[in-house]
């Protein structure tokens, strides 16, 4: 059966314009690059998922070209490959948006849905982009978040109504929020972090490793 969301899913405009620079830019990108999405990027995986991944926002060369949350840049390759591992992704690999790939029990997502210059949102279209990252939230219900940086971090308290002051972010940190939401913390698997070795391969299996485990996706004692 397959399990993964429809293209209409809570928390997600496709023609979503409500950001002007945004918008705007990514007019120019689809002029620049006619082949490439270039529009908002929906969320991805189990429509029942236990798990929540929230990143930042679409790259340039990756979900913004392919369609699909960190599908075909450098995060996804630490991503996906940590997912498959732990039995929450048939493939390890993330090349297309039609390449076959499934998640299990998990789902991505973004604090933003739209592709920003220079990779970097600002405050005004992060908060207005909130709203759908909340409808998100609601219709998730209670489960796990794993926040890759603090943006995305920042981003969840602010869809639950809490103060961003509440729950400071801190790699490997666990919050718990209202409605049975447990909030857990990561780095951001970007190339810079992973480069700089602020962010290892170990480290980032272990977090991701945790959030799994305290929404109850490791099947065995051998993934624990």
């Amino acid at each position: 059966m397959d399990r993964s969301l429809p293209a209409a899913c809570a928390g997600f405009d496709p023609g979503c314009r409500r950001c002007p620079r945004l918008a705007g830019f990514l007019d120019q990108v689809r002029s620049d690059h006619p082949d490439y999405h270039a529009r908002p990027v929906a969320p991805f995986g189990d429509r029942d998922a236990r798990l929540l991944i929230v990143g930042l926002a679409p790259g340039m060369h990756g979900a913004n070209r392919t369609g699909r949350p960190f599908t075909g840049d450098y995060a996804g390759i630490l991503l996906y490959a940590t997912l498959h591992r732990l039995g929450l992704a048939t493939r390890p690999v993330s090349e297309t948006a039609d390449d076959g790939l499934g998640l299990l029990g998990c789902r991505i997502t973004n604090a933003v849905k739209c592709l920003p210059p220079a990779n970097k949102p600002v405050t005004s279209e992060i908060v207005s982009c909130n709203t759908y990252l909340a409808a998100e939230l609601a219709a998730f219900g209670p489960g796990v978040v794993l926040a890759l940086g603090r943006i995305a971090h920042e981003a969840v308290l602010r869809a639950r109504g809490e103060k961003l002051s509440s729950r400071r972010f801190g790699h490997g940190a666990v919050h718990g929020l209202p409605d049975g939401i447990t909030l857990v913390d990561s780095y951001h698997c970007s190339r810079y972090n992973t480069q700089t070795r602020r962010l290892t391969a170990a480290m980032f299996e272990a977090v991701v490793r945790t959030a799994a485990d305290l929404a109850g996706l490791l099947r065995s004692s051998d993934d624990r």
